[in-house]
C-alpha cells in the first residue's frame, strides 16, 4: 500500500513539473507553476540562458499570465509573474513585462486557438535561423511534417520593437513554430506543455538536419510519403491550419525515390556549415575537397 501511495505520489509530482492540472485546477495559481517548470525546463536543456527568453499562458478572453523582463528562466518563482490584459497593461505584479510582449500579443490576436507561447534561443535551431535557413525541407523527421509542418523564418526585426512583429505577421496564423532570423525561436501550443514541447521539436529537428548534412547524403522522401503524413495530421489533433504545406518535396519518379545530385548536396551542405580545415599527417592545415 505504501509503494502505491509513493507511486501516485511521484506520478502527481511529474504532473505538476509538466503542466498537467485537470478540471478546476486548471487556475491561475498552477499556471504559475506551469510556467515556472517550463522556464526551469528551458534552462536545464540550454535554450535558454542568462535572462533570455519569454513565457506565456492566456488566462482567459482578457488576461495572460506574462514572465517579466530580467529574471534567469531557471530562477523564475510564480510570484515574479505579470498578469497583463491584451494591450499589454499590467493588472498586476512589480516587475516590467518583456521586452518581446508584443510578439505574444500578436499570437493571441491573431489565434484565438493559442493559449500558450515559448520564446527561447535553442543552439542548433538558432544556428539555423543566424544562417538565414527555415527547417522547410521534407527530409524532416515524421514528427515534424505530423506536428508542425514547415518551420519557416521570418525576416529580422530588432527584438522588442514593432518590427519583429512586422516579420512574424503574415506567418503566425498558418504556423505554429517559426524562426526569428538572427535570434532564435517562437512557438504556440493550446498549452505551454505543448508550445514548449514544440520548441523540443524544432531544435531536434535541427539537430538531425546538420547531422545529415555531415553525413553528406540528405535524402528526400517522396512526394506520396509526405502526402500520407500530411493526411494523418487530424489523427494526432495537429493544430497546423495549412493543409498544403507546401514543403520542399522530391519530384516524383519510377520508383517513387529520390536521391539529390552531387551537386545539390553540396549546396545544401555549403548553407549549413562553412569549410572546416582539417590537419595533414605533416600537422599542416589543409582545406576540406569534396
Amino acid at each position: 500500500m505504501q509503494s502505491v501511495r509513493q507511486s501516485r505520489g511521484k506520478n502527481t509530482a511529474m504532473d505538476r513539473e509538466l503542466g498537467v492540472h485537470q478540471g478546476s485546477q486548471e487556475t491561475e495559481h498552477y499556471q504559475r507553476l506551469e510556467i515556472c517548470a517550463v522556464g526551469h525546463r528551458l534552462y536545464q536543456r540550454g535554450y535558454v540562458i542568462a535572462c533570455e527568453g519569454n513565457l506565456s499562458v492566456r488566462l482567459d478572453t482578457e488576461r495572460i499570465l506574462l514572465t517579466p523582463s530580467g529574471v534567469c528562466k531557471g530562477d523564475l518563482t510564480p510570484q515574479e509573474l505579470l498578469l497583463t490584459d491584451l494591450s499589454g497593461a499590467v493588472l498586476s505584479g512589480a516587475g516590467q513585462p518583456s521586452s518581446e510582449m508584443q510578439m505574444h500579443l500578436l499570437y493571441y490576436r491573431a489565434r484565438p486557438d493559442v493559449q500558450a507561447i515559448c520564446h527561447a534561443h535553442p543552439p542548433t535551431a538558432t544556428g539555423f535561423a543566424v544562417a538565414g535557413r527555415a527547417l522547410e525541407e521534407a527530409i524532416l523527421p515524421p514528427e515534424v511534417v505530423i506536428a508542425l509542418g514547415k518551420v519557416p523564418l521570418a525576416p529580422y526585426g530588432t527584438p522588442g520593437t514593432s518590427e519583429l512583429c512586422a516579420g512574424l505577421e503574415p506567418l503566425v496564423s498558418e504556423h505554429d513554430a517559426i524562426l526569428l532570423e538572427n535570434h532564435g525561436v517562437v512557438t504556440c501550443g493550446k498549452n505551454l506543455r505543448t508550445a514548449y514541447y514544440h520548441m523540443e521539436t524544432v531544435e531536434q529537428c535541427a539537430r538531425v538536419l546538420l547531422t545529415a548534412a555531415s553525413l553528406g547524403r540528405p535524402r528526400l522522401p517522396s512526394r506520396v510519403e509526405v502526402q500520407k503524413l500530411i493526411a494523418a495530421r487530424s489523427r494526432y489533433g495537429s493544430m497546423v491550419r495549412d493543409d498544403r504545406l507546401e514543403m520542399h518535396l522530391a519530384p516524383e519518379s519510377a520508383d517513387d525515390s529520390f536521391t539529390p545530385t552531387r551537386q545539390e548536396r553540396e549546396s545544401f551542405e555549403e548553407s549549413l556549415r562553412k569549410k572546416r580545415p582539417l590537419r595533414s599527417r605533416s600537422g599542416a592545415a589543409t582545406d576540406v575537397q569534396e
